[in-house]
């Protein structure tokens, strides 16, 4: 896991002290999403099936803030819709970095280059940028030519002006693991990327294309193949051991989406960011009044092909800290990724 060693402190105490307190359920890192609105059409995303009064719609910074505290989460993924389209996004990151929340700015990377100059580098702020293949397969994902191109020239600037620039890419059927295995040595080699995050695509209602996402067993052959060779450890992946050896299929762990909460301009979304079974006001209230016990693979027929990081990767971050042997393993890597 290449995660800096400054955060891993950070993470690893946060976890000790809801151990302490003896905290059942408690966000590892909140899903904050300001706006719905995008400047493209990615046709496994839903997130722009809104309506036009909604997508029209900007989270103001003081209820964005706001959320993100009420949580006590120590980690912030900051994503949309494209979040660079928010007027007063650098403002958001800015009062979030100042509390010294780590803030990935998920972004697709076509504002990017423009907005800059707003933002300031700093050990508690990353880019996040989609990248999910190299130049004909990225684009033909985001259904617009010259994206891919933007984003690689996005990050390579922001890295020359010495921000952190980490990447999250979604695989589909479509892909195999030699496309799994070159896109993420570019990634890795190539453009030098801090970290970067994978995900099999689940197909979630609202998501227009319906067709090409992974099934359980697809995704565990596609990165069981991916991930031999050695491939594994010499990639900077932004992952807990046991979650990659979830991917694999050699662990399997139950869905805890409660980890990784939404906060979106409707409110607290049960149970995750690719499910909504209505919203609530208050972290309290979705912690409290939603049954967790209803989802989850084996339970809800909606979970049946999902292994997405927001429900497990959680899970294996849990079973790491429970365990003295994940967490000695979880260790070496941490070290060894932030060698590389």
């Amino acid at each position: 896991m290449a995660m800096p060693l400054r955060q891993s402190i950070r993470v690893g105490t946060y976890l000790f002290e809801q151990k302490l307190r003896k905290k059942e359920k408690f966000p590892l890192i909140v899903e904050l999403e300001p706006l719905f609105a995008c400047n493209l059409k990615c046709e496994g995303c839903g997130k722009i099936q809104h309506p036009a009064g909604v997508l029209k719609q900007r989270m103001p910074v003081a209820q964005a803030v706001g959320a993100v505290l009420e949580s006590g989460a120590p980690m912030v993924s900051i994503a949309g819709g494209e979040p660079l389209m928010h007027p007063q996004i650098d403002e958001i990151v800015r009062q979030l970095v100042a509390r010294k929340k780590y803030v990935f700015l998920c972004t697709n990377a076509m504002l990017m280059r423009k907005h800059l100059d707003k933002f300031t580098p700093s050990r508690y702020f990353a880019f996040a940028v989609h990248i999910d293949g190299l130049r004909e397969r990225h684009d033909e994902s985001v259904a617009k030519e010259g994206v891919f191109d933007e984003a690689v020239a996005a990050m390579k600037e922001a890295k020359a002006r010495g921000f952190r620039v980490t990447t999250n890419s979604t695989f589909f059927n479509t892909d195999t693991p030699q496309t799994v295995i070159e896109v993420l040595d570019y990634l890795n080699d190539d453009l030098k990327v801090d970290e970067m995050m994978i995900s099999p695509a689940y197909a979630y209602e609202k998501a227009p294309d319906q067709e090409h996402f992974l099934g359980v067993d697809q995704t565990r052959e596609l990165f069981r193949k991916a991930f031999a060779g050695g491939n594994r450890g010499r990639w900077r992946l932004n992952h807990s051991p046991l979650f990659l050896d979830f991917l694999e299929g050699k662990a399997d762990f139950p869905c805890t989406a409660w980890a990784i909460p939404n906060y979106s301009l409707f409110g607290w979304q049960r149970p995750c960011y690719l499910m909504s079974d209505g919203y609530v006001p208050t972290y309290r209230e979705l912690i409290e009044e939603t049954d967790w016990d209803a989802y989850g693979r084996g339970k809800d027929p909606r979970c049946a092909n999902c292994m997405a990081h927001c429900g497990y990767e959680p899970t294996a971050v849990l079973a790491t800290m429970g365990s003295l042997k994940e967490s000695l393993r979880a260790a070496r890597e941490t070290v060894r990724g932030n060698r590389s």
